[in-house]
């Protein structure tokens, strides 16, 4: 018998993925670590959601709900929405990569946009299909870009609405008109994981464009304002007959019970969400204009986090402000990757933080 001496393969295509990087964690030599650096809230997880997190370890031993009925019905109820039209996941990003391996092989094309979260991409490869990145307009979705770059085999358009990492948004009539120009047969996926965060009049998160379509998805996350994001919760709403075909691929336990119970119980508590957003708003203002006046470029946001732009300068650079802050405890998040090698993202943090990058960032830049 003849044994080839030959390990598995992946399939092409596979090790053409650039494997996603997650925000840093540490600052060797730190006494204290202000991690800012993957737009997680500063004031922590509803004190319900905690308690129930808690109840729940007292039945470790059995499978969870595999349909999560507690916390698609907590979700429906906050939404006014058909808990029929809902379907939960390990996080949004489970989600996204359902949906890539529902409607995506070979041959197919999903849109992602220059700056877009790098997830899209990569479950876009990772289903076999083929990423086609349209360029972005002042940092913010193009609608006229994507629909020029919209063919026979496009499948699935990604958009993050806010967006990651600039913090930008498109006013619901730009969303609207975009799905008016994708053919019936893409699916439009609305990302829409900081919706919370924006109190702007011309915004939606996509609920009613789902309800009166077939060919539209919204997402949300409950990794951000709710503060969960330890446990993976991730939810979209989207037309029966796409909650149907995603079911058929899905893990049939893929939440555990803890996180459906603290889900459940952190969507109910919106006092708790409105005391987040009001923090943000404050801080989200304050950090923008401070960084402005010691000669800092901000891209304008409506989320939880500021894009900063650093001068092309020798000794200014992104990099080494990156490193001069980590040397004093404050992570922030480069994002070469996303097509910014000379910015940094800072999520808004505490008030220790917030004012700690400031003062830093103002003697980085000579202004203190």
């Amino acid at each position: 018998m003849n044994l080839v001496s030959k390990s598995p393969q992946p399939r092409p295509g596979i090790l053409d993925i650039a494997a996603y990087v997650p925000g840093k964690e540490h600052a060797p030599g730190a006494a204290k670590v202000h991690k800012l650096s993957s737009n997680e809230t500063p004031l922590g997880a509803s004190p319900s959601a905690i308690e129930a997190f808690r109840k729940a370890a007292f039945n470790l031993e059995r499978y969870p709900d595999g349909q999560a009925h507690a916390l698609k019905d907590a979700i429906a109820a906050v939404h006014a929405l058909n808990p029929a039209n809902i379907l939960c996941g390990n996080g949004s990003d489970e989600l996204l990569g359902l949906l890539c391996h529902t409607y995506l092989g070979s041959g197919d094309e999903g849109i992602v946009t220059e700056h877009g979260f790098l997830v899209y991409k990569i479950q876009i490869m990772a289903a076999g299909g083929t990423a086609v990145t349209v360029q972005e307009r002042d940092a913010r979705v193009d609608v006229d870009a994507i629909l020029a770059a919209v063919t026979e085999r496009t499948k699935i358009v990604f958009i993050a609405n806010p967006a990651n990492p600039t913090g930008t948004y498109i006013p619901v009539d730009e969303v609207r008109r975009l799905h008016a120009g994708l053919p019936a047969s893409a699916l439009l996926v609305l990302d829409a994981a900081y919706a919370e965060y924006v109190r702007r009049n011309d915004y939606e998160a996509g609920l009613e464009l789902v309800s009166g379509n077939r060919n539209v998805v919204m997402t949300r996350t409950f990794s951000k304002i709710y503060g969960l994001a330890g446990l993976r919760i991730g939810w979209m709403y989207a037309p029966r007959d796409v909650v149907d075909a995603v079911e058929r691929v899905r893990g049939p336990f893929n939440l555990n019970a803890p996180a459906i119970a603290a889900g459940a119980a952190a969507i109910r508590d919106q006092a708790f969400v409105a005391a987040a957003v009001d923090h943000n708003l404050t801080w989200l203002s304050t950090i923008t204009e401070a960084l402005q006046a010691i000669g800092l470029r901000v891209t304008p946001s409506v989320a939880n986090f500021v894009l900063i732009h650093f001068p092309e300068a020798d000794g200014k650079s992104a990099e080494e402000a990156d490193a001069f802050l980590t040397s004093r405890g404050f992570i922030l998040r480069g994002v070469r990757a996303y097509g910014f090698p000379n910015a940094l993202r800072m999520t808004i943090g505490s008030q220790e933080a917030n004012e700690g990058v400031i003062a830093a960032l103002a003697e980085f830049m000579g202004r203190k």
